[in-house]
């Protein structure tokens, strides 16, 4: 176990790592929490109000080294995400490891509720991609269609498993997710999380903020195994690993 300051962008590299090989039937799923000391994951219902530069740092270098990334469309819409736009550093390290400059985004989504037209769609430097169920509305996987690339797996929900298989089959050997709380929940349960990167910050929230899962008790529940622990300004950042 690696207990240290993350006070800089090395440490904080060190404690991420490289990218991950492959599953078998699958990429490595890797999750990015950020949670207040009592359990929060939004502040003025945005995760960003609970971040600060090492979250930050931690965040950026977790999407450099996974293959692609993975959010449901509802943090999408509550954190305003745009298009992947990766430093310099990090284009030419990916590049080295094999991969391609810049993840795709794959946003899993049982309406289609996006804009289409918005720059995560409409500026993306490699097309952003769109997991929805097969019964999912004509009209709206025809725009998906159209802005950027679509997986089509479930009926009434996303299959995540299927989806997955199919990033695999892509090349892709790793994926981040980076929530929402319902989406984190539904891979837990399918047994489909490797690796969790958790960020306590030092925040107190109250109120009726999600936590990091919402959705049915595991049972049983998953034990964790740390690996390493980090410190930076208040921030906790906690890395554990699923056991197999």
């Amino acid at each position: 176990m690696l207990l240290g300051d993350a006070g800089s962008a090395g440490s904080i590299a060190g404690f991420v790592g490289t990218r991950r090989a492959a599953r078998p039937d699958r990429p490595w799923v890797m999750i990015n929490i950020v949670a207040s000391v009592d359990g929060a994951t939004a502040l003025a219902g945005e995760s960003r109000g609970l971040s600060g530069p090492p979250d930050r740092e931690v965040f950026h270098q977790l999407r450099g080294v996974a293959d692609a990334i993975l959010v449901g469309a509802g943090t999408v819409r509550a954190d305003r995400y745009g298009p992947m736009r990766p430093r310099a550093d990090v284009r030419e390290a990916r590049v080295a490891r094999g991969q391609g400059e810049v993840a795709p985004i794959v946003i899993v989504s049982r309406s289609l509720g996006l804009d289409w037209s918005g720059p995560l769609f409409a500026e993306a430097e490699v097309p952003t991609i769109v997991a929805a169920p097969t019964d999912a509305p004509e009209r709206e996987l025809a725009a998906a269609a159209a802005a950027g690339r679509v997986i089509r797996a479930g009926v009434g929900s996303v299959a995540l498993a299927p989806v997955l298989g199919e990033l695999a089959a892509d090349g892709h050997q790793s994926v981040v997710c980076e929530g929402g709380p319902g989406l984190i929940a539904q891979l837990a349960s399918a047994d489909l999380i490797d690796e969790l990167f958790v960020t306590i910050s030092p925040t107190l929230v109250s109120g009726s903020s999600h936590r990091a899962l919402v959705g049915p008790e595991l049972m049983p529940a998953r034990r964790l195994t740390l690996i390493a622990v980090l410190e930076a300004t208040g921030f906790v950042f906690l890395r554990y690993e699923v056991p197999r």
